[in-house]
């Protein structure tokens, strides 16, 4: 086992004073790409804890644009806020250039950091000088099947696989025979384990074609090209509200009479779902994803805590968003947080 893993699991007072702190949300940047950014500094004023300063530095493959990490962002800074954290935050969809801003995380002594491992193989040189460093690591949102090997002390984040059979099994009960199973980023983990899923759970035919997911008139016709090639295709899948709402915009360039539904909400796709145009989201909770990413490592840092015992996945999905309950999750949606 790590190194790390010596302390005893998160006790449930813990985790519910955690989840009770991301009520106070924290408002910020939307910028993504190579560059970083300090977050949670006026903010953390305002926060409860009275523990020393600490910076925990968050670094993840979002692609530029990509709306789904404003919401990991905002969970993180509300948790820094709360946690009297300076968070820095950097990304890059590179797997190799986001090694290199784990190393300058590391070359900056930072207290803990928060990682996405969405291609594994490139982490591990760089999470074993992590480690040689004394700086505690956990894993989110990507990379639920090689956390422990990669030797993070906790993950949070939803079995990508799993989450995928519930899919197609729902695609069941719908009556969809032919799925297509749209990925935006050839060899990244999360989303290759979700096709991979809905072909254990769908009982009909599913294929998966390839997007360029930076780049959205793309996107557009290569589905749409798809989709008139083949007719008798009825399920649309797509694995991020993007490209989801794209994907409608294909289905009518097709004149197809296929469906859509989706991996990952936003707001709009919140009024999607809400007006009938995707069928339903599987919900992973991003902000619920960097809140307890950024709360996890205070907690270690100040009282030895690690979930899961550092044997098991903290699992924030899937949760199905669909017409009947969408309504509820309507008003933090607005407000930027769902």
């Amino acid at each position: 086992m790590h190194r790390h893993h010596r302390a005893a699991a998160l006790t449930a007072t813990a985790l519910a004073t955690a989840l009770a702190g991301a009520l106070f949300a924290a408002g910020c940047s939307s910028g993504t790409g190579g560059k970083k950014s300090e977050e949670g500094g006026a903010a953390a004023s305002a926060g409860k804890a009275d523990t020393p300063r600490m910076t925990v530095a968050m670094v993840t493959h979002a692609s530029p644009g990509d709306t789904f990490w404003d919401l990991i962002r905002k969970g993180a800074a509300a948790a820094a806020a709360k946690d009297n954290i300076k968070l820095v935050y950097s990304s890059d969809p590179s797997a190799g250039n986001q090694a290199n801003l784990v190393q300058n995380a590391i070359d900056q002594k930072v207290d803990g950091i928060a990682l996405t491992a969405a291609k594994p193989e490139a982490m591990k040189d760089v999470m074993a000088k992590a480690e040689a460093a004394g700086i505690p690591v956990v894993g989110f949102n990507s990379g639920v099947g090689n956390w422990k090997e990669l030797g993070m002390l906790e993950y949070f984040g939803q079995d990508e696989n799993i989450a995928g059979q519930a899919f197609g099994e729902r695609l069941n009960r719908l009556g969809a025979k032919h799925a297509l199973c749209v990925i935006q980023e050839q060899g990244q983990v999360a989303l290759e384990s979700r096709c991979a899923g809905l072909k254990q759970g769908f009982s009909g035919k599913t294929d998966i074609l390839y997007v360029n997911g930076t780049d959205m008139p793309s996107v557009k016709s290569t589905i749409t090209a798809k989709l008139k090639q083949d007719s008798s295709i009825d399920q649309v899948v797509t694995l991020g509200a993007p490209i989801a709402l794209t994907a409608v915009q294909s289905l009518s360039d097709a004149g197809t009479k296929a469906k859509i539904a989706t991996f990952d909400l936003n707001k709009e796709l919140v009024k999607a779902v809400q007006n009938g145009t995707i069928e339903f989201a599987v919900d992973q909770q991003p902000f619920l994803q960097g809140y307890l990413a950024v709360d996890a490592l205070w907690l270690y840092k100040t009282n030895g805590n690690f979930s899961g015992g550092g044997t098991a996945p903290v699992l924030t999905g899937p949760a199905f968003i669909t017409k009947d309950n969408v309504d509820s999750v309507a008003e933090f949606a607005a407000k930027g947080t769902r």
